[in-house]
């Protein structure tokens, strides 16, 4: 058994300090599960499988000479049904003659516009370890809502600048589960 020493007011005022952190989150735990307040925290996991890129050398590809995976991550504050904010993270594998490596990272800060049916725009600021910069609109649609978990397509379109690039514009398929 722990004992407590009546010498230690400091320790005293933290456990009680936790004490009380603690009996907050689960009243408020309790309280959300009952009437679904918010704001709410989510999470996702996505897989991106990028068509294709459009800039002024014109239209490229991405079955032919390379194949970029992205593996999108990340979570929503949802403030209420219809706006939310979220940050993802997207590290990309780019395989290029049989080798195979992580091509970029990117940092991908949005707000959230919900809308009935499952339908959310999502518009992002793209920030990529690569030196690429840009924003990036998506379109995302919940296909199969769970008690838990949900399956959902999105479509997004990369606008992007820097890293003496021209600017370009992308597309590709999402497919995730959120929870």
């Amino acid at each position: 058994m722990y004992k407590i020493s009546t010498k230690s007011p400091v320790k005293h005022s933290i456990l009680l300090l936790v004490f009380i952190t603690l009996s907050g989150l689960s009243t408020k735990a309790q309280q959300t599960g009952q009437n679904h307040a918010y704001p709410k925290v989510t999470g996702y996991f996505s897989l991106l499988h990028p068509i294709g890129s459009w800039d002024k050398n014109g239209f490229h590809d991405n079955f032919s000479d390379v194949y970029t995976l992205v593996f999108p991550f990340g979570m929503n504050i949802l403030k209420s049904d219809k706006f939310g904010v979220s940050l993802e993270i997207a590290p990309s594998i780019r395989t290029e003659h049989n080798i195979s490596k992580v091509s970029s990272v990117l940092f991908h800060p949005g707000a959230m516009f919900r809308f009935k049916h499952g339908f959310t725009f999502i518009g992002r600021a793209a920030f990529e370890t690569n030196g690429r910069y840009g924003f990036t609109p998506v379109l995302n649609q919940v296909v199969k809502k769970g008690k838990d978990v949900s399956l959902y397509l999105a479509l997004p379109f990369p606008v992007r600048f820097g890293n003496n690039l021209p600017a370009s514009l992308s597309t590709g398929l999402q497919v995730g589960v959120s929870f």
